[in-house]
């Protein structure tokens, strides 16, 4: 975490705010944010501040060093794989500290859109699945967006040209108000891995 805390602490001077912030896990630190906005042509910036073993236990904590100084629009949480344990062990648990960081989230910046992006289950683990059931019943509680990339067609390959389509003609200049762009944008990101 160390090397995070240097690399995002750095970039954050340089960035702007007012972006779309992927919050994100391990699995996602190599999101390739800078060539998908080039691609498509979107004219949002695009910062992603993802970290090794986050959990929803030490989100709040690394949301207010390292993402609220960004001042984020829209903000994809995309948390849990290292909660699986807890989740197993208390749902109680689990869904009470994904409900208090969307809550801060909230205090903190009232105008951010929140998209609560469920987990991958390409294998069709129960666990993951009943996970995924719990962060859509947190997103809809908690009047955030819903992304859901869990299943194997979210998977670059698969979204239609006319999706990536509809992402380039809007530019994403105001993300917010166009909900099923919302879908395209999480379809896209997270459909990459390194």
């Amino acid at each position: 975490m160390e090397l995070e805390h240097i690399r995002y602490s750095e970039l954050n001077k340089l960035a702007e705010t007012n972006g779309i912030v992927i919050f994100g896990m391990e699995n996602d630190k190599n999101i390739p944010v800078g060539e998908i906005r080039q691609a498509l042509a979107i004219e949002t910036k695009i910062y992603n501040r993802s970290f090794n073993k986050i959990s929803v236990n030490n989100a709040i904590k690394i949301y207010d060093e390292y993402i609220d100084i960004l001042f984020p629009e829209t903000l994809l949480i995309h948390i849990g794989e290292a909660d699986k344990s807890l989740f197993e062990d208390n749902k109680e648990k689990f869904d009470e500290n994904y409900r208090k960081l969307v809550r801060h989230i909230k205090n903190k910046n009232s105008n951010c859109c929140i998209v609560i992006v469920n987990l991958k289950n390409t294998n069709n683990n129960l666990i993951i699945e009943e996970m995924n059931k719990h962060l859509k019943d947190i997103a809809e509680s908690e009047q955030c967006e819903y992304g859901d990339i869990s299943s194997k067609q979210a998977d670059n390959r698969n979204i239609p040209e006319s999706a990536v389509s509809f992402v380039f003609s809007t530019g994403f200049v105001h993300p917010v108000r166009i909900k099923h762009s919302i879908y395209y944008l999480t379809s896209i990101l997270f459909s990459y891995r390194s």
